[in-house]
């Protein structure tokens, strides 16, 4: 199974902000696919202030076999620091496919592209069993756990940057196209 990562408009985000589905997606989303309405207001919010699109859009992740939405990622703010968070959620109906791992490999990538960026970071509730698994397939490291923004208790786990290459992809000879 493959999927990749289409960026989800300002137009898509507005309508996502206020609960509502987007048109053009409307009949190629599968159910609870959708990012929620606070990460879209998130999203815009950020984008209003003046923070770049390529760290302040979400995604919507997209199945190629079907070209079914099955989900949602992105970059949760600009790094700082040299350091990413990153967010991702899939529909039930379509979990347990490998679906979060590509979709998390994809951000990997795009943030390791960027040479200032030196970890991502995802915080996952213990709870969450599947976003675990997910990000220790990807060599995440497990950090401490804290109360995150909104109060819940996760677990932070980092993934540094790869010394010689993008994550997933082994450095040439001749180098990487950054």
């Amino acid at each position: 199974m493959t999927v990749r990562l289409q960026s989800i408009s300002r137009a898509d985000l507005l309508v996502l902000a206020n609960s509502g589905l987007p048109d053009g997606i409307a009949a190629r989303t599968a159910d609870g696919a959708l990012p929620p309405a606070f990460v879209a207001q998130r999203c815009l919010t950020q984008l209003q202030e003046g923070k770049g699109e390529y760290w302040c859009s979400t995604f919507y992740i997209v199945r190629d076999a079907d070209n079914l939405v099955v989900g949602g990622c992105g970059f949760k703010d600009v790094p700082l620091g040299g350091r990413v968070e990153i967010g991702y959620g899939v529909s039930p109906a379509c979990r347990n496919q490998g679906i979060a791992t590509l979709a998390v490999r994809e951000l990997l990538q795009l943030a390791f592209a960027i040479e200032a960026v030196r970890e991502v970071l995802a915080q996952v509730s213990p709870a969450n069993a599947a976003s675990t698994r997910v990000v220790q397939k990807l060599s995440f490291v497990k950090g401490e756990a804290a109360a995150d923004e909104s109060g819940e208790l996760v677990v932070r786990w980092v993934l540094r940057k790869p010394p010689d290459a993008l994550y997933g992809l082994p450095a040439t000879k001749e180098g990487i196209d950054r």
